[in-house]
């Protein structure tokens, strides 16, 4: 206690550390202890340090890449549907008509007697005949327009977006160390006279150590954004123009048909004798007329349905490829780094020379 009472006088500051051996000084020991005073021994320390080392990283960035997509589209295509039309069939129809048919009759006659007797003559009847002539009929033929539509496309335009890249910045920060005084130092003495000196002393220093601190700084990096931009796509659209088609209708023209007719002409009979005298009795005789009936005529026209195909689209889809980034990983070194040690050195006397 009186030593370092001595020190704090002198002014000498001698505080322990923990993490450095403290000043050295001889001290009194008793006679049965070894002498030796305390030394400092430079010793190398192993140590492992944190570094830095590049290394290649593997990330993926977004890329887009074009695709066919199938999808419906309605089109109308022609279809053949069967429909009933009205029209006239001739047929022939039994019916009963009453007729006057010769007849003979026994009659006595005194003189001549004009009679009628049946003959056949030639005429002209009229009568309907059925001809095609031909007609001009309007009909909706199918053609195709191009026309122009404008359609969205999404497109890839570049644009700047600020990020955050980490830096290294340099700062000095305070730290004390120590620092010898070398040479021997005189402390004083004692009661008895004995006197006191320390060698290689120890003190505080003072020191701004760089220290190198990780900081974030913005830089601009460039993207792809999407972007729609109208273009004209071209297609064919269906459309009906009118044309004329020639068709043959069916017209009735008169026409005259030679027949026979019955006639009647005048004969002279002598009434004296018995003659027979033709007379018109009535009968009814079956007859076949002509007469048209409605019927209905199954005819095939053409309509348009609609119909679905299958088409293919251009798309965009996002795809990810695989790049290399170059970062820094963080790595051990080992280092050697010297550190002074407290060591006890013993003095030996020698009886009879220093």
């Amino acid at each position: 206690m009186r030593c370092w009472s001595l020190l704090v006088i002198l002014g000498c500051v001698a505080v322990p550390s923990l993490s450095s051996p403290t000043s050295l000084s001889r001290q009194k020991r008793s006679h049965h202890e070894p002498e030796g005073y305390w030394s400092t021994k430079l010793t190398w320390k192993t140590e492992w340090v944190k570094v830095w080392k590049t290394d290649k990283k593997l990330i993926w960035k977004p890329d887009w890449k074009k695709i066919q997509v199938p999808i419906w589209k309605e089109i109308q295509v022609p279809v053949w549907k069967e429909i009933q039309v009205p029209d006239w069939k001739t047929i022939q129809k039994p019916i009963w008509k009453e007729t006057q048919v010769p007849a003979w009759k026994e009659i006595q006659v005194p003189d001549w007697k004009e009679v009628q007797v049946p003959a056949w003559k030639e005429i002209q009847v009229p009568d309907w005949k059925e001809i095609q002539v031909p007609d001009w009929k309007e009909i909706q033929v199918p053609a195709w327009k191009q026309i122009w539509k404008p359609v969205w496309v999404e497109i890839q335009v570049p644009a700047w977006k600020e990020i955050q890249v980490p830096d290294w910045k340099k700062q000095f920060v305070p730290e004390w160390v120590k620092e010898g005084i070398h040479g021997e130092h005189y402390l004083g003495k004692d009661e008895h006279g004995n006197e006191y000196t320390a060698h290689d002393l120890w003190r505080k220093k003072l020191i701004w150590k760089p220290v190198w601190k990780k900081v974030w700084r913005t830089e601009k990096k460039q993207i792809w954004v999407p972007q729609k931009k109208m273009e004209w796509k071209s297609e064919w659209k269906q459309i009906w123009k009118t044309e004329k088609k020639q068709i043959w209708r069916t017209e009735k023209k008169q026409i005259w048909r030679t027949e026979k007719k019955q006639i009647w002409i005048p004969k002279k009979e002598q009434i004296w004798r018995t003659e027979k005298k033709q007379i018109w009795v009535p009968k009814k005789v079956l007859i076949w007329k002509e007469e048209k009936v409605q019927i209905w005529r199954t005819e095939k026209v053409q309509k348009w349905v609609t119909d679905k195909k299958l088409v293919w689209k251009d798309e965009w889809k996002q795809i990810w490829v695989p790049v290399w980034k170059t970062i820094e990983v963080p790595a051990w070194k080992k280092i050697s780094k010297p550190v002074w040690e407290k060591v006890w050195v013993k003095v030996h006397h020698h009886h009879g020379w220093d």
